[in-house]
C-alpha cells in the first residue's frame, strides 16, 4: 500500500553547502555524460535521475562508484585502506565527521550508539551510527529504487572495499530517517525489509499493491 509523503523540508544551504553541492553534481554530470538545467539540489537530484534512465541496477550502483572514487585520490584511498583497520575508534571517528560533512546531502543528523554485530556472531557496543532524522536525497527524490542503488548499495560499497571500512545504510521509508553505522558489514540485500518496500506515492510506478519497487532490482 502507497504511503503519504511526509511535509517536505525547507533548506536553507548555506557557501558551503551549495560548493559541496556543485562539486558532486559537476562530477555526476560528468559520469552520466549529460548537464542539468535545474540549479542547486534540485540539479543534483535531477542529475539522479538521468543516470537511473537506461540502466539497470548494478549500472547505476556502478556509476555512483566511480562518481564517489572521483572526489577522493587513489593514493588516499589506499593510505585509509592499509594503515586503518575498522577499529571502535576509527569507526566512531568517522561517524562523528559524517555528521560535519553530510548534512547538505542527507541533511540534520547525530551520532548514536550501535549494537554491532561481528562476524562470529557477538555483538560490541560503540557510538558510530549516524541517525539521519529525514534524508532529504529520499525525501526530495520520493524513490526507493533510487534510495538503494544510488545511495545505499554504492555508499556501503565504497566505504567498505575502497576505504576498508564496512558501513550499513538502513533507510526508514515511512518516515524517511536513516542510520548508518559504521563498523557494520552490510547483509544481502534480499534479506533486508528495504529490498522488498512497496513504491512511495509519488514515485511514476507506484501501484496500489503491496509488491516491492520493480526499480530496486531493475
Amino acid at each position: 500500500m502507497n504511503l503519504q509523503s511526509p511535509e517536505k523540508t525547507v533548506y536553507q544551504d548555506n557557501a558551503i553547502d551549495r560548493a559541496f553541492i556543485w562539486l558532486f553534481a559537476q562530477k555526476m554530470s560528468k559520469a552520466v555524460g549529460q548537464k542539468t538545467p535545474l540549479p542547486g539540489y534540485d540539479g543534483f537530484v535531477d542529475l539522479s535521475q538521468r543516470i537511473m534512465r537506461g540502466r539497470n541496477a548494478p549500472e547505476q550502483q556502478a556509476l555512483v562508484t566511480v562518481v564517489l572514487r572521483s572526489l577522493v585520490p587513489s593514493a588516499v584511498l589506499w593510505l585509509i585502506r592499509n594503515l586503518f583497520s575498522p577499529t571502535r575508534l576509527v569507526c566512531e571517528l568517522n561517524a562523528w565527521f559524517a555528521t560535519r560533512l553530510f548534512t547538505w546531502l542527507v541533511g540534520p543528523c547525530e551520532v548514536r550508539d550501535a549494537e554491532i554485530t561481528l562476524p562470529d556472531g557477538s555483538t560490541k557496543l560503540q557510538r558510530s551510527n549516524v541517525h539521519i532524522e529525514k534524508c532529504r536525497y529520499l525525501e526530495q527524490s520520493e524513490c526507493v529504487g533510487m534510495c538503494i542503488n544510488m545511495c545505499k548499495l554504492p555508499t556501503q560499497a565504497f566505504f567498505t572495499q575502497d576505504f576498508g571500512i564496512p558501513v550499513t545504510l538502513t533507510p526508514n521509508f515511512e518516515d524517511y530517517s536513516c542510520d548508518m553505522v559504521f563498523g557494520q558489514i552490510p547483509p544481502d540485500l534480499d534479506s533486508e525489509e528495504a529490498s522488498h518496500h512497496p513504491c512511495l506515492k509519488a514515485c511514476d510506478t507506484a501501484s496500489s499493491g503491496p509488491e516491492a519497487c520493480p526499480k530496486v532490482r531493475a
